[in-house]
């Protein structure tokens, strides 16, 4: 099964079922079952997943459907031996601040354009 290489900051929980080829459901029910699966919701509570979220997911998906882990042992995989909550918060933390710093960017070039043409 090829996977689709898609380049965006966020991505839908559409994206990421095309992207992984898993069903919306099972991308649910895994926010259920794997704590560091935690992709942030917008203001109107879609799942937005960035790339670290993906990476994560597809890391799951080879532990369960090609490793043939059980979820419980996917679980003690992910917290023991890959240790990637510690690095999934890092990573997140630093990916949202340097979005947010770009946003700022943009959002202060667009009030110095709306003055200038203001004035």
């Amino acid at each position: 099964m090829a996977l689709k290489k898609i380049s965006k900051l966020y991505y839908s929980i559409g994206d990421v079922s095309e992207i992984t080829g898993l069903k919306q459901y099972v991308l649910r029910y895994w926010e259920t079952e794997f704590s560091v699966l935690k992709p942030v919701k917008n203001s109107a509570g879609n799942r937005i997943y960035k790339d670290s979220d993906i990476k994560l997911i597809k890391y799951i998906q080879e532990l369960l459907y090609k490793k043939k882990y059980t979820i419980k042992g996917a679980k003690l995989h992910l917290s023991n031996d890959f240790n990637y909550p510690k690095n999934q918060s890092v990573s997140s933390i630093d990916d949202i601040k340097k979005d947010l710093k770009n946003i700022k960017n943009s959002l202060t070039d667009i009030v110095s354009l709306i003055q200038k043409y203001k004035d």
